[in-house]
């Protein structure tokens, strides 16, 4: 399963202010498939439903501040493991236009169940 560019506001950051002053982080995601049974099945309930990891995501990043792009990203990843039985993800987070010559700046890990 693949979402690209997915948005969404979070405070996140070591300096003062971004504790305070929410950012808009992309984030990108690979997520392997729980199973076969979606090919035969053409049923959600077999696979993961990518509205309900987005709306999960958007909860995970409101619910605290996170001091690095890499702690975000690890707990996107321990979500979409845990909590949605993808046997693997990996997980690009970044914070756009935090530097002024790049467009953004960011981390991608890759994690097992």
């Amino acid at each position: 399963i693949l979402l690209r560019d997915l948005r969404v506001e979070a405070l996140i950051g070591i300096h003062k202010r971004e504790r305070y002053v929410a950012q808009t982080v992309s984030i990108d995601l690979d997520i392997g498939l729980p199973g076969v049974a979606v090919f035969k099945s053409d049923k959600v309930a077999d696979t993961i439903d990518y509205e309900k990891v987005a709306l999960g995501i958007k909860a995970l990043a409101a619910s605290a501040h996170f001091r690095l792009v890499e702690t975000l990203a690890e707990r996107i990843a321990r979500l979409l493991i845990d909590e949605f039985g993808a046997p693997w993800v990996k997980v690009s987070v970044a914070k756009i236009g935090i530097l002024g010559n790049a467009k953004f700046v960011g981390v991608t890990i890759e994690r097992k169940n």
